[in-house]
């Protein structure tokens, strides 16, 4: 079982940055995969970067490649996203979440977040 809470979102001016954190609880934290999705009013959840338990494998959606950076700290429990050169089409809710194996798709995830706001103003 994992628990996981993420921490870091809020407002910020296009082309800024931000760095999300989700936490981690439980004592198999690190044979997870963990991702970042993101959700926009009235839109599907989405996949934006996956990182393997090792950190040896790194996905990314194509929309943010080149922009955004996940990395992980086994020894924290707690995977970030650091977000740069926003862009308003960037604002949505933004969840982590653990499973086995990696998947773009948000079903195929077992454990979520509760979510942070990412705002991001002109």
């Amino acid at each position: 079982q994992v628990q996981l809470a993420e921490s870091g979102g809020g407002l910020v001016q296009a082309g800024g940055s931000l760095r999300l954190s989700c936490a981690a609880s439980g004592p198999t934290f690190n044979r997870y995969l963990m991702g970042w999705f993101r959700q926009a009013p009235g839109k599907e959840r989405e996949f934006v970067a996956a990182i393997s338990w090792s950190a040896s494998r790194i996905y990314y959606a194509d929309s943010v490649k080149g922009r955004f950076t996940i990395s992980r700290d086994n020894t924290k429990n707690t995977v970030y996203l650091q977000m740069s050169s926003l862009k308003l089409e960037d604002t949505a809710l933004y969840y982590c979440a653990a499973d086995r194996l990696f998947s773009n798709n948000w079903l195929d995830y077992d454990y979520w977040g509760q979510g942070t706001q990412v705002t991001v103003s002109p």
